[in-house]
């Protein structure tokens, strides 16, 4: 059976008010930038971003649309801090859940096996823990009687991906190097949307593929995009380096309203083919 979306529109439909979001990729590193901007054109508000955040948690603080940020850090990478999450954070705007990235990856998995928390050392005795009574620690029935983290689960509405070549199935793939959680992502959410550079024949998926290649498994896979270039000015190896003009440019856009409207703007009305592709 084919997923295949006609344009990256399709998935403006699943977008509504108050729901969570994950977003894959990690920091300024293959981020769906394409279902981003679909997101920003939506204009729901009162959402809950789940990422191991980049400019997809910052542009969604600077629209006022995000109203929770569950993240295990939010970082430009080559921009330490990105300055919209910043602002919106320092003044209230947003809440900030702050997690230990073990945690975060625990919190999916859990929501992925369809468990209410799962078992982890991660954060153990951290602010992320102490300072959050949301998670609880759980000793050991054993003899060891060890205190650990009972890290709960952290299930999704919507989870956004952006990987390399995917078929009419929904089987995708990753190609490059990259830290990979887009699988718990996919595996926490109710439905799935998941945009690639390139649609191939099933037999092609792994043309080329070295030994970091991962793939994403069809039965997590609701939609499937065409959207080359899909992942914006972020690093997305081996296609391409980051932008780091077009990055820049997001974050000086944090300086004003005027600035931010002006790069607003643009995001928004500039390639409009990706939603036709």
């Amino acid at each position: 059976m084919s997923v295949l979306a006609p344009s990256v529109a399709e998935v403006a439909p699943l977008i509504h008010d108050g729901m969570t979001i994950g977003i894959g990729g990690w920091g300024s590193r293959r981020k769906p930038w394409a279902l981003v901007r679909e997101v920003v054109r939506s204009r729901a508000r009162d959402l809950r971003i789940v990422s191991f955040g980049g400019p997809d948690v910052g542009i969604l603080c600077a629209t006022g649309q995000a109203s929770e940020i569950v993240h295990g850090f939010v970082s430009l990478d080559s921009i330490a801090i990105d300055p919209h999450f910043a602002a919106a954070r320092q003044s209230g705007a947003v809440r900030s859940v702050e997690y230990d990235e073990g945690m975060l990856v625990a919190g999916l998995r859990a929501a992925s096996r369809r468990l209410p928390f799962e078992v982890t050392r991660s954060g153990a005795g951290s602010d992320a823990v102490t300072r959050n009574p949301a998670v609880r620690t759980i000793t050991s029935p054993y003899a060891d009687a060890e205190v650990l983290v009972a890290m709960p689960a952290v299930p999704l509405d919507l989870a956004l991906l952006h990987l390399d070549r995917a078929d009419a199935s929904g089987t995708a793939v990753c190609l490059g190097p990259d830290l990979f959680f887009d699988d718990l992502f996919a595996g926490a959410a109710a439905h799935t949307v998941v945009s690639v550079e390139e649609i191939v024949d099933t037999a092609g998926l792994w043309d080329g593929a070295g030994p970091t290649a991962r793939f994403l498994d069809r039965t997590l896979v609701d939609r499937v995009v065409h959207a080359p270039a899909g992942a914006g000015f972020t690093a997305h190896p081996p296609h391409r380096d980051r932008d780091e003009d077009e990055q820049r440019a997001y974050s000086d856009a944090a300086s004003s309203p005027e600035a931010l409207a002006a790069f607003l703007a643009r995001f928004l009305d500039a390639d409009d083919k990706e939603r036709a592709s």
